[in-house]
């Protein structure tokens, strides 16, 4: 049986003149892309930019939403009615929807990002306002989140396609659960350690924990932050890692 899996990265995170990561030489060495819808970075010209990079590519394009924090990125707990939330994952999701078919592409996925993602991996609540707003857009698009999590319950209760996401540039917990990025060692920077841990979860089904156990994870997509230094170097890392353990790198339903 081949071994498969997607490769995505989070790009589009550029504001203006201020530049983050490195996106043209990134977007061409993954499969998947979620793109900053305008709410926790990006901005209209950067998201069109970004949605061009991605179909020379020929990646699938997905829309990375987020709370509207820009001054914290993102990664900071915002209080939300049910309706706001909603209401502000559709505007982000719709406006990149636009720009891609603008552009002569189509949605595939939708991906939340930071405090959102983790906030919807365990609140029901939070998880099923997101895939709502989802729904109600296209019921055709894909719902990014980790295995196990409510995030991957409310997408199937709400009849959507869902792929569980592992992270190649992340640490794990003993439980499964992402590191937190307020305690030491929560970030991969070392292009070998992503890559290591990426064949260990493309192939093996589990993950070295922060703690040295081994719990499982059965991922569909591995995911690489375009933010984290040297995000170009560890993607090479990760490809060629992947290559060699004979793991073939493709997107989701591709």
């Amino acid at each position: 049986m081949e071994l498969r899996i997607d490769l995505n990265a989070d790009v589009g995170e550029s504001l203006g003149p201020w530049r983050m990561g490195e996106d043209e030489a990134l977007i061409p060495l993954v499969t998947s892309v979620n793109i900053a819808c305008g709410a926790h970075a990006g901005d209209p010209l950067t998201m069109r930019r970004t949605v061009r990079l991605a179909l020379a590519a020929g990646v699938a394009i997905g829309a990375h939403p987020g709370y509207p924090d820009i001054t914290g990125f993102g990664r900071r707990d915002l209080a939300m009615s049910p309706e706001e939330l909603e209401a502000s994952v559709l505007y982000q999701v719709a406006a990149l929807a636009g720009v891609a078919r603008a552009e002569g592409g189509r949605l595939a996925h939708v991906k939340p990002h930071g405090a959102m993602y983790s906030a919807a991996a365990r609140d029901l609540g939070i998880a099923r306002s997101f895939a709502r707003a989802v729904v109600s857009l296209d019921p055709g698009l894909r719902l990014v989140g980790p295995p196990g999590s409510t995030l991957e319950a409310a997408g199937r209760e709400a009849g959507l396609a869902v792929t569980r996401e592992g992270f190649a540039d992340r640490a794990y917990e003993s439980d499964g659960s992402l590191r937190s990025r307020r305690l030491p060692g929560a970030v991969h920077d070392d292009p070998a350690v992503a890559a290591a841990q990426a064949v260990s979860i493309a192939v093996d089904h589990a993950v070295t924990a922060f703690d040295g156990s081994r719990p499982g994870l059965e991922v569909d997509s591995l995911c690489l932050h375009g933010d984290t230094p040297g995000a170009v170097d560890i993607a090479r890392a990760v490809r060629d890692a992947l290559a060699r353990a004979g793991v073939r790198v493709a997107p989701v339903g591709g």
